[in-house]
């Protein structure tokens, strides 16, 4: 790869972003978007780099990504042997598509009441928000790419789990990986929507009450989070 062909590489990605920058603080400048609703990127990265010297942030940004990341990890360890199990069982693979096509549509967050009551208002009942949103794009993600090379491989899922393990670590799992590695951005996009969203709803500490609380001071009169 020439240096040329790799800096219009370089440029081409770069392009959308300075251009999504441009207009977002063409937008604030001119006024269509009031600046307590969409301040100039120029102000927030300033503000940024000032909260980087805040202890108060990094407790909060803790709090928030412990609970991003516990989640996260929870769904893909679920999402991933839930995969593999469909694929090398044809009864496994009976009742976890079914159960898929009745909960993978259902909003999670309609949940969530449910599991504050069960869990409380601490990590658990978010943790388990996060998890159960983002299990199923990975899962959808494994059972097609274990579906697509359980054919090419030859792998039938009536010979069983004990048969076909290997072939489903060692062959069916690594040809598999860019499908499962796409579930999990898919995932990870929105556990970090989902775990600001739990924060807002019900939380004392964490960036997405500090996100509510500073949008209530700036415009109490639309926005009530306490």
């Amino acid at each position: 790869m020439t240096a040329a062909r790799r800096a219009g590489e370089i440029a081409i990605g770069v392009l959308p972003i300075a251009l999504i920058l441009a207009l977002w603080q063409g937008l604030s400048l001119s006024g269509i978007a009031p600046a307590v609703i969409l301040p100039p990127p120029t102000l927030v990265f300033a503000r940024l780099l000032q909260q980087f010297g805040n202890p108060q942030y990094w407790d909060n940004a803790t709090t928030t990504l412990f609970r991003l990341f516990s989640g996260f990890s929870i769904a893909v360890v679920i999402g991933v042997s839930l995969g593999l199990a469909a694929t090398g069982s044809r009864t496994v693979e009976a009742l976890v598509r079914p159960l898929v096509r009745v909960l993978a549509p259902l909003p999670k967050v309609a949940l969530y009441p449910a599991m504050i009551l069960i869990l409380g208002f601490d990590h658990a009942s978010k943790i388990t928000l996060v998890a159960a949103d983002a299990v199923f794009p990975i899962l959808l993600a494994n059972l097609s790419g274990h579906h697509d090379r359980r054919a090419e491989t030859g792998l039938v899922g009536a010979r069983g789990w004990h048969v076909g393990s290997r072939v489903l670590f060692k062959i069916v799992l690594m040809a598999a990986m860019p499908s499962v590695l796409t579930g999990c951005r898919i995932g990870l996009i929105i556990s970090c929507i989902v775990v600001f969203l739990a924060e807002m709803i019900t939380s004392t500490d964490g960036l997405g009450t500090c996100w509510c609380a500073r949008a209530a001071i700036s415009r109490p009169s639309i926005c009530s989070c306490r």
